[in-house]
């Protein structure tokens, strides 16, 4: 009888310590304020490191937003676990029947997504993680940005679609063949009239001279040179035979 109260005394402090590492339910409004502004900030660094260090066809300026709002929302979710264990059992609860089936096609937008997720974990854990956050996230923006140079961050992604009959089928691939370093096939569709050919290459910048070598080909009907800036619109070159 004894043994058993002794376990059941060190069971309560076990609780007890348990539930004192949560620290309450009170949060404290400067502390709340601080985190966010701070995740806030955090969150348009890596909108700038994914902008610059984009290197895709379609930039989707929404996504980059989304990454601000996700490491502010991860850092309210964790500040409130933090504080309440009641409250973080029914958040962890809620959590658990959310599905997300946006498909996210490109691996670094899963990257930067978990750096938001890290980054705003991070700050809602408390101020004595807020150095790890902004020190972490710098040495990975860093890295990011010198790979981007590394990679050929001059550059500008296109795609170059071109349209043609058949019967000039062979000269088209052999121009293709001429295109820079890099250039990848993306689709070629073929109809009754002809076949639909779309390349993704990297270009310092607009050429026009690409186009035209493409029309010179007797047989192709048309090409075009088209850079996605943003969801707001797309930059379009076209020229038809």
């Amino acid at each position: 009888m004894p043994e058993d109260q002794g376990q059941l005394s060190f069971a309560d402090m076990i609780k007890k310590q348990y539930l004192q590492s949560f620290g309450g339910d009170a949060v404290s409004l400067s502390s709340l304020l601080l985190g966010l502004a701070l995740a806030f900030l955090l969150g348009l660094f890596i909108y700038y490191i994914y902008k610059r260090t984009f290197s895709g066809v379609l930039y989707s300026r929404n996504f980059n937003v989304s990454l601000v709002l996700l490491t502010l929302v991860t850092t309210l979710i964790i500040r409130c676990i933090t504080s309440n264990l009641a409250l973080s059992l029914g958040m962890v609860g809620a959590l658990s029947i959310v599905r997300f089936r946006t498909a996210v096609k490109d691996p670094m937008d899963t990257v930067f997504m978990f750096w938001a997720v890290a980054a705003g974990i991070a700050i809602g854990a408390g101020s004595q993680f807020y150095i790890l956050a902004v020190v972490g996230s710098a040495m990975i923006g860093v890295f990011l940005y010198i790979m981007h140079i590394v990679r050929g961050g001059g550059s500008y992604a296109y795609l170059l679609i071109v349209r043609h009959d058949y019967n000039c089928e062979n000269e088209v691939a052999f121009a293709l063949r001429k295109l820079p370093k890099g250039a990848r096939l993306k689709s070629k569709t073929a109809t009754q009239s002809g076949m639909e050919i779309t390349v993704e290459m990297r270009l310092p910048g607009e050429d026009a001279g690409l186009v035209r070598r493409f029309l010179s080909i007797e047989g192709v009907l048309d090409a075009t040179l088209v850079s996605y800036e943003g969801d707001s619109g797309a930059y379009q070159r076209q020229q038809t035979a």
